[in-house]
């Protein structure tokens, strides 16, 4: 049992240290998205969500990647490292699957019911995958994939749980809200979706 379990661990470990140049870049590529927006006076902002309004449709995609300053920037630096490189333990398509599906709906969901004003930063992302995380643990069996990340989400990250609700006016908890559920239906909808995909692609090639 033991050496199960550090075998388990030592293949973890590996995956994320051999994920970690991949989950590196994407924060890199936060950054310099917002280094453009500081240098463009934040025009970039019209990229977030504003709900029911038209013109910020768009933001439904983009609102995770516009954050408000450099301090908002960097506390959702290092829970999105950490997080992100957890789920990508369960693969790349999953990843991509969890990542666009809770980007989506959370974004659509903010859009139709947030409250008046910008809705931006990668904080609904967050949130989607501690929730998606959580869920993963909870449904599947023990393993070090699934209960190491759930240890972290609970132990270090279990204050997002109050960040469900509205505590500051300036704070977008409809997008926490939204993006924890959104992570919630990602956990049912990905396997779903990449087993009918899986089955497409392999009815068109063969």
């Amino acid at each position: 049992m033991l050496s199960q379990l550090a075998a388990q661990l030592s293949t973890s470990v590996a995956s994320l240290l051999n994920n970690l140049p991949f989950v590196l870049s994407l924060i890199a590529g936060l950054w310099c998205i917002h280094l453009i927006n500081w240098i463009l006076g934040g025009r970039l902002m019209v990229l977030g969500v504003y709900p029911r309004k038209w013109f910020t449709a768009l933001g439904i995609f983009f609102y995770p990647f516009i954050h408000g300053n450099f301090n908002h920037l960097f506390f959702n630096s290092i829970p999105l490292l950490i997080l992100a490189s957890f789920v990508l333990l369960l693969g790349y398509p999953s990843f991509y699957c969890v990542t666009f599906t809770i980007i989506i709906l959370s974004g659509f969901a903010t859009w139709l019911l947030g409250r008046g004003g910008f809705h931006i930063g990668a904080s609904g992302l967050i949130m989607g995958y501690w929730a998606f995380l959580l869920i993963n643990a909870y449904f599947n069996q023990v393993s070090v994939l699934t209960v190491a990340p759930a240890i972290v989400c609970v132990y270090y990250f279990g204050g997002f749980l109050f960040q469900l609700f509205p505590t500051d006016i300036k704070t977008s908890f409809e997008a926490h809200l939204f993006g924890a559920l959104a992570g919630i239906a990602a956990y049912y909808a990905c396997p779903v979706f990449y087993c009918r995909f899986s089955t497409y692609l392999c009815g068109h090639i063969t």
